[in-house]
């Protein structure tokens, strides 16, 4: 099972950390935590990778759902949606695909939660390679 949605852009990772905040919360996901991680490695084993963030993405209605199909769900939340440089001028976006909760707890309770949240993540990536492909 594939366990990431993901896309590449052909664009900056400065504009496209900012534009993939834009496009989570237009469709619907608050972005609750933000891990630099270049930042973050660089401090603590002063070691150098390429420009790299997790948002952690939530859409309080989806997390409250799994919740309720699942209490210790809260182990597999938020969305993770990772937006790393590729070079000077390409970025990945991924996502972590919602339907691992169905498959990492084997609760098909989650299947619509997890079917919502897929959709909306797949929305905003494929939001983000149709404007670069506008630009």
């Amino acid at each position: 099972m594939a366990y990431a949605i993901t896309t590449t852009v052909p664009r900056p990772f400065a504009a496209v950390l900012q534009q993939t905040r834009k496009v989570l919360a237009d469709v619907g996901f608050g972005v609750l935590t933000e891990i630099d991680i270049q930042q973050t490695l660089k401090m603590k084993l002063d070691v150098d990778i390429p420009a790299q963030v997790i948002l952690g993405a939530c859409r309080p209605p989806l997390a409250y759902a799994a919740l309720q199909a699942e209490p210790s769900i809260g182990l597999l939340l938020p969305c993770n949606v990772v937006v790393r440089a590729l070079s000077a001028t390409s970025t990945a976006i991924e996502a972590l695909d919602p339907q691992m909760m169905v498959g990492v707890t084997g609760n098909a309770s989650l299947a619509d939660v997890a079917s919502d949240a897929g959709a909306r993540l797949r929305a905003a990536l494929d939001t983000l390679e149709s404007e670069s492909i506008d630009h």
